[in-house]
C-alpha cells in the first residue's frame, strides 16, 4: 500500500507544497514544530534513508539544502535544524525545522497551531524565497 507521502505526490492528498522538481517534493508539516517546519521527501516511496541509492541521497540533501536557505530568508530563526527519524512514516522524509535552541527540535513537545491561511501565507513565502 502507498504511503501517506506518495499519496501526496499523486495528487490524492492536498498539501502545502513549498518545492518541486521531477525527483524530489517540499511541503509543509501539518503538526509542526515551529512555523515554516517543512518535509522534502523522493517522490520514489523508498523507506529507510540509508537504502536510498547514492545519486538519490545526494540530490536529496542538495535539494534539502536550497529549500532551507528559502526558509531562512522568511522564517525570524537562528539556524534550520535537520533531521531524519523515519520511524512514523515507511517513506523517507527529511525534517527542516526553523529553531534558535536545541530544544526547538523536541518531537515529544506539542505541535503549534497554525490555521489554513497561516499554512498558504509560509509556503508561498518560502516557495518565492527558492532561487
Amino acid at each position: 500500500m502507498a504511503s501517506i507521502f506518495t499519496k501526496i505526490v499523486r495528487g490524492d492528498i492536498p498539501c502545502y507544497k513549498v518545492a518541486e522538481t521531477d525527483k524530489f517534493l517540499a511541503f509543509l508539516d501539518i503538526n509542526p514544530l515551529a512555523k515554516g517546519h517543512t518535509l522534502v521527501i523522493p517522490k520514489k516511496e523508498v523507506d529507510y534513508y540509508f537504502d536510498l541509492d547514492d545519486n538519490l541521497i545526494t540530490g536529496l540533501t542538495l535539494f534539502s539544502k536550497k529549500v532551507a536557505k528559502a526558509i531562512k530568508k522568511v522564517i525570524p530563526c537562528e539556524r534550520i535544524g535537520v533531521t531524519v527519524i523515519g520511524l512514523e512514516v515507511p517513506h523517507v522524509h527529511v525534517h527542516l525545522i526553523p529553531i534558535n535552541s536545541i530544544y526547538d527540535m523536541e518531537f515529544s513537545k506539542g505541535k503549534i497551531d497554525m490555521n489554513i491561511e497561516e499554512f498558504i501565507q509560509i509556503s508561498e513565502m518560502i516557495s518565492n524565497a527558492m532561487v
